[in-house]
């Protein structure tokens, strides 16, 4: 591998199959420019990793290439306090006190995020002295142009001004002419997901982050909310496939570490899923006298199974959309009631026409009954079956993401497994139990 045959892009993408120390090899056979591009859009995990394979002198020198935010957040890859020192001892003065204020704040928290790097201008500057003052600013900072913003003596924030604006005013005219004195901001404790919200609803670049007083600590820059976004929707979609998200690309992790993640929801379906044979022995009775009943049990819980997640799924992404909020539970429930209902209707049909159209071909081919002399009643039981099943299915898949959410914890916890767990235990009582009503006096 030579400098002439390597990109960033080539190696970027091969990253997360190479070794540390052919990502060393690679990345020290890229040109100058673009092994900072490399470093920056990395991850920080991969950095740390990648740093960890450098001797101390090259690492100070990548280490004072991040921003501050970037750095706190390399900063908290180090599991303890001697490898933070050293990192920390890297970094310019000015720049570790700003990274020390930074690592107060929780990492999943606005002030977490935020760059405090951002131009700042005055209300009583004219168009002409702050485009002259922004010059000054955008040679120290190096911080991408999207807006400015415009403090008070005590550092409050009093209004945005995009960069364009600026540009297109007249000389003479005042900041506090072209500002927006409403400005979108956020406070410093204010959750990341809640944080992505704002970004996707107001379609803005950058957010200013503010303390309790109204004080300007920094800025969050889209880039930022993007890597927030899409940590945020892996931990839910890891999730909702029953298992604890992991912390890093999957392979990545070493095979002990993906059993820790998988096998605690594992062994809590397992558990719930012997309430099955439990469920399965109290009707033991009624499945001896009637086998042809235990034909259709996969058909029906795992009809109910595939209603709920359905269910669970749309609420816990309307929930992170905020399209859906804890006191919507009422009218999520009727909705989802209605709707099982109809889905129940449809399945019935489909099941009746399957179970009566299968006894006529198999009479008419084998001169013998497939389902037994009173197999109209058993394609009732079974089409009845499926309408409480797969109704109480939406309703449970529905429910329990409010539930969860009434607790305080992640809606995504109700994971499409968890709920075909619970639906498939309560399916074979509703099925077994219209099946000892309908089937009463003949089969049972």
């Amino acid at each position: 591998m030579t400098s002439d045959t390597l990109t960033r892009s080539e190696l970027h993408e091969a990253w997360p199959v190479l070794t540390p120390h052919e990502r060393l090899e690679g990345f020290s056979l890229l040109g100058r420019a673009q092994a900072e591009d490399l470093f920056e859009a990395l991850s920080s995990p991969s950095q740390f990793e990648l740093l960890a394979e450098m001797d101390p002198q090259e690492q100070r020198l990548w280490v004072r290439l991040l921003d501050p935010d970037d750095a706190a957040d390399l900063v908290q890859q180090a599991e303890d306090a001697e490898t933070r020192d050293h990192l920390m001892g890297m970094l310019d003065k000015s720049v570790r006190a700003q990274v020390t204020a930074l690592l107060a704040y929780a990492e999943d928290a606005a002030g977490g995020l935020m760059n405090p790097n951002f131009y700042r201008l005055r209300p009583e500057m004219s168009a002409d002295e702050a485009i002259a003052y922004l010059r000054r600013q955008i040679r120290e900072l190096i911080v991408a142009v999207h807006y400015a913003y415009v403090l008070d003596a005590q550092q409050k924030l009093l209004g945005v001004v995009p960069f364009r604006d600026l540009i297109s005013a007249a000389p003479g005219q005042h900041v506090t002419d072209v500002m927006n004195a409403k400005p979108v901001a956020v406070p410093a404790d204010m959750d990341q997901e809640e944080i992505s919200h704002i970004f996707a609803r107001h379609d803005l670049f950058a957010l200013p982050v503010l303390d309790a007083e109204g004080h300007m600590k920094g800025v969050i820059t889209a880039d930022d909310i993007l890597d927030v976004v899409n940590a945020e929707h892996t931990e839910d979609i890891h999730k909702l496939g029953g298992m604890s998200a992991l912390e890093r690309p999957y392979l990545q992790l070493g095979p002990l570490a993906m059993v820790r993640k998988r096998v605690g929801w594992l062994a809590i379906l397992f558990v719930g899923e012997s309430f099955t044979a439990t469920a399965m022995a109290f009707f033991e009775h009624e499945l001896a006298r009637a086998v042809v009943l235990s034909l259709f049990i996969p058909l029906i819980v795992s009809s109910g199974g595939n209603s709920g997640s359905q269910a669970s799924t749309l609420i816990i992404r309307a929930m992170a959309l905020g399209h859906v909020r804890l006191r919507d539970w009422f009218r999520v429930a009727r909705r989802e009631a209605l709707t099982g209902f109809a889905l129940g209707m449809v399945l019935a049909c489909i099941a009746l026409v399957r179970i009566l159209a299968w006894e006529y071909l198999y009479r008419a081919a084998r001169h013998a009954p497939l389902y037994g002399e009173h197999y109209v009643l058993v394609a009732v039981t079974v089409a009845a079956s499926l309408i409480g099943v797969v109704m109480w299915g939406s309703l449970a898949g529905c429910m329990l993401p409010f539930l969860l959410r009434a607790f305080r914890l992640d809606p995504a916890s109700a994971s499409a497994p968890f709920v075909a767990t619970l639906v498939d235990v309560s399916g074979l009582v509703i099925y077994l139990s219209v099946a000892s009503v309908v089937l009463h006096g003949t089969l049972l």
